[in-house]
């Protein structure tokens, strides 16, 4: 089964990856652990077959949000939520169980100072349209 893996920072340095720049103040041992450990499971989730794809997000301040308002659209600029953390990147993994994909989710270091969610992809290649 395929699992959206999103990972969640905040936008303050909006450079990817995200873990690296959240927590500059890091000694540069633990950031080149993490970063190991990061390269570790990209290469261990592609050698693996589990890895679809993967995209890192530009900064939320050039998103537009389209909301209906009396029947109009209305176009405003920014993130879609007022919220710390916004949506950085995501990754989709194709899973034997929802253990797996949440404990892949749970080794990407974004989850130390962020969030990542793990969502089930529903399969609608079946709906009626």
């Amino acid at each position: 089964m395929k699992y959206l893996i999103m990972i969640y920072s905040n936008p303050a340095t909006w450079e990817h990856p995200m873990f690296l720049h959240q927590h500059e103040s890091l000694p540069p041992e633990e950031r080149n652990a993490q970063l190991t450990a990061f390269r570790e499971l990209m290469t261990e989730i592609a050698t693996s077959g589990e890895l679809v794809s993967t995209e890192a997000l530009a900064d939320p301040a050039t998103s537009r949000v389209i909301r209906f308002r009396d029947g109009v659209p209305a176009v405003t600029d920014g993130p879609f939520a007022d919220a710390k953390e916004q949506m950085a990147g995501y990754f989709v993994v194709d899973c034997a169980t929802p253990e797996r994909a949440a404990e892949i989710a749970s080794r990407f270091p974004d989850a130390r100072y962020g969030a990542v969610e793990v969502r089930p992809v529903a399969d609608v290649s079946g709906m009626k349209r």
